[in-house]
């Protein structure tokens, strides 16, 4: 028997996204103290395989790939935790659509299984608030950051004290919620330089990003933390954003460069810390 199964709709080796990123620093992590970890996609997920491959506790990320079958067996028969990088309680998956955040109880999905988890990690005091707007539910933990490498901070920091062109970065995304047309129209409406970054492996795009003095990111949707603003922030850069940034809401993002490196630093102990909290009890 594993101590913890991790199942998500992808991993960190099958896409760059944030919360796969952060997902995967926190196996690595629980795996460096010595926990047996077993990670698989949601969509090879089966009653049977559940059956076969059975955990003490169970951490479910991602979950838009896991059938309604066993999302109900999870619910009635493990030990489980809901790892929230998004809004999954939601059809639309959008807050944004609805006023202060807060929809309408049609569409509210998935609420049985949020509530019989044992903890709902989220990212933020915005990302926490929303999703109590939502489902009502006192089991909603707000880990209040997230998880990066010894290696990628360090590398955040060694960037921080580089000198930076008088330039805008706007990330190059096809996503229509990151909203790289508004990014665009803002810069050409304050007559600012900018430069399109498109996506690329995690280091050579931090490189490139902070090589410019700001980051221009106005998302549609709100985001849980906004791993990138983070980044930004972490390499000394200016952000400009909307109050759709979960970071913000957070008392430290009045931190920037190596001040902030080291506050995440901390950050992943705590968070790491309460992660264990749950498998241990």
């Amino acid at each position: 028997m594993h101590d913890v199964l991790f199942i998500a709709d992808f991993f960190a080796d099958q896409i760059n996204g944030g919360g796969e990123l952060n997902n995967r620093i926190l196996i690595d992590c629980l795996s460096d103290k010595g926990y047996d970890m077993a990670c698989v996609n949601s969509h090879l997920v089966d009653n049977e395989f559940l059956i076969k491959n059975r955990a003490n506790k169970y951490i479910i990320s991602n979950f838009i790939s896991l059938s309604p079958s066993c999302r109900q067996y999870i619910q009635e028969n493990f030990s489980y935790a809901i790892y929230e990088h998004d809004h999954k309680y939601l059809k639309n998956r959008n807050p944004a659509e609805y006023k202060n955040y807060q929809a309408p109880k049609t569409e509210i999905i998935n609420k049985d299984f949020y509530k019989k988890a044992s903890a709902i990690y989220c990212q933020s005091k915005l990302h926490s608030e929303i999703v109590n707007k939502n489902l009502h539910l006192e089991n909603i933990v707000n880990m209040a950051g997230n998880l990066w490498s010894d290696e990628s901070l360090e590398f955040m920091r060694n960037i921080s004290s580089k000198s930076k062109k008088d330039i805008c970065s706007i990330m190059d995304s096809p996503t229509f919620h990151k909203n790289t047309g508004g990014a665009l129209k803002y810069c050409y409406q304050k007559g600012y330089t900018y430069e399109l970054i498109p996506s690329c492996a995690p280091t050579n795009f931090l490189e490139r990003l902070a090589n410019n003095d700001k980051f221009v990111f106005f998302p549609l949707t709100p985001e849980t933390l906004s791993r990138i603003v983070v980044e930004a922030r972490m390499m000394g850069m200016k952000t400009i954003t909307n109050k759709r940034i979960g970071a913000i809401s957070e008392d430290w993002f009045s931190l920037k460069g190596s001040e902030l490196v080291d506050f995440m630093y901390q950050k992943k102990e705590q968070i790491v810390a309460k992660v264990e909290e749950f498998v241990n009890e």
